[in-house]
C-alpha cells in the first residue's frame, strides 16, 4: 500500500463500521467499501474493502479531471474559455453534460449513430487513451480500473451503448483505494504539476455551510454526503457519486487542531428510507474519532 497500515486506524474504523451496521441494520457487509488516510507525523491509513469494484457514478471525473491536466501540460489539446468552463462545471456542479465535453476532448471522440466494425474499432481504442495513462503509472491499486465511459441521466446510446456491453461489462470501475491514491496525490501536489495539483483542488473545493443559492440536495455534493457532518469552520475538499443504485462521496478534510485526513466512501444500494442519513452518519463517526484521537 501506498501508506502505513496503522493498527490504531483499524481499531477505530472497525468500531465505527460496527455502530454503522448496527444504525443501518439493512446495510450489508458487501455494500460498503471505505479507505480512511490521517495526515499527522506519517501517512496513515486503513482500509475495508478497499480493493472491491465499484460503479463509480461521478467520481469518475477525479479521473477525467487529472487526465485533463495532464494533456494540457503536454500540449496536446489547449485551453480555452470553453474547455475552462466544463471542466469547472463537471467538478463544481457535476455536471454529465460538461464531462461529455471533457471526455471528447481527452480522447478525440464523439457520441453518435452506431459505427461499422472497423471505424468502431478505431473508436474504442482512442476511448481508452485515459486507461491507458493511468495504467502507464504503474499503481497497484489502479489495476483493476476502468474509465473508459461517460456519465449519463438517461444513460447511453448509439456507439455509447454498444461500447458499455450488452450486459453492461464494460461499465466504469473504480475501488476506495484507487480513488484514494489519485486523491492524495492531488492534496500532495504531486498529481501532474504542483501548479495543476492546486488548479484541481481549487475546484474541489467545497463551501460549508453550502450557499443558499445552491439547491439542497444532491447537485450540491455536501447535503446528504460526508460534508454535512462537518463544522463550519471545517475546509473541505470533495467530489461524490450518486445514482439509484450507488451513493459515494470522496473528501479531503481539515479541522482546526486536530490532523487533516482524507476519506472515500463507496455504498451500494443504499438503505432506503432515508439513504441521505447514511453518509453524514459514517463522516460524523470518522469525524469525532479524529477529533478524539489525533
Amino acid at each position: 500500500m501506498f501508506y502505513y497500515q496503522d493498527r490504531q486506524l483499524r481499531q477505530i474504523a472497525w468500531q465505527i463500521l460496527e455502530t454503522v451496521w448496527q444504525n443501518f441494520p439493512e446495510l450489508d457487509a458487501k455494500q460498503i467499501a471505505l479507505t480512511w488516510l490521517v495526515y499527522d507525523s506519517t501517512l496513515r491509513g486503513f482500509h475495508y474493502r478497499g480493493g472491491q469494484i465499484f460503479y463509480p457514478a461521478s467520481i469518475v471525473k477525479l479521473f477525467y479531471l487529472v487526465t485533463i491536466q495532464e494533456w494540457l501540460k503536454r500540449g496536446i489539446i489547449l485551453s480555452s474559455p470553453e474547455r475552462d468552463r466544463a471542466i469547472h462545471d463537471m467538478i463544481v456542479d457535476s455536471s454529465n453534460d460538461a464531462t461529455s465535453l471533457v471526455v471528447d476532448v481527452l480522447t478525440g471522440t464523439t457520441s453518435g449513430p452506431e459505427l461499422s466494425r472497423n471505424a468502431f474499432l478505431t473508436w474504442q481504442s482512442q476511448r481508452n487513451l485515459v486507461n491507458r495513462y493511468f495504467q502507464s503509472l504503474r499503481w497497484k491499486e489502479l489495476e483493476p480500473i476502468n474509465v473508459n465511459q461517460k456519465t449519463w441521466g438517461d444513460g447511453p446510446y448509439g456507439r455509447e451503448r454498444a461500447f458499455v456491453g450488452e450486459s453492461f461489462q464494460n461499465r466504469n470501475r473504480l475501488t476506495s483505494n484507487a480513488v484514494a491514491r489519485l486523491f492524495h496525490h492531488i492534496i500532495m501536489g504531486d498529481m501532474v504539476s504542483v501548479a495543476r495539483s492546486q488548479a484541481m483542488m481549487d475546484l474541489l473545493s467545497r463551501q460549508l455551510p453550502p450557499p443558499a443559492t445552491l439547491e439542497m440536495g444532491e447537485e450540491n455534493q455536501i447535503t446528504g454526503f460526508l460534508g454535512e457532518a462537518l463544522p463550519s469552520e471545517a475546509k473541505l475538499w470533495s467530489k461524490a457519486g450518486w445514482t439509484s443504485e450507488v451513493r459515494h462521496d470522496s473528501a479531503y478534510i481539515e479541522v482546526p487542531n486536530v490532523a487533516p485526513y482524507l476519506l472515500v466512501v463507496f455504498t451500494k444500494r443504499s438503505p432506503s428510507p432515508p439513504n441521505r442519513e447514511l453518509l453524514p452518519f459514517i463522516s460524523q463517526q470518522f469525524l469525532e474519532a479524529v477529533r478524539l484521537n489525533f
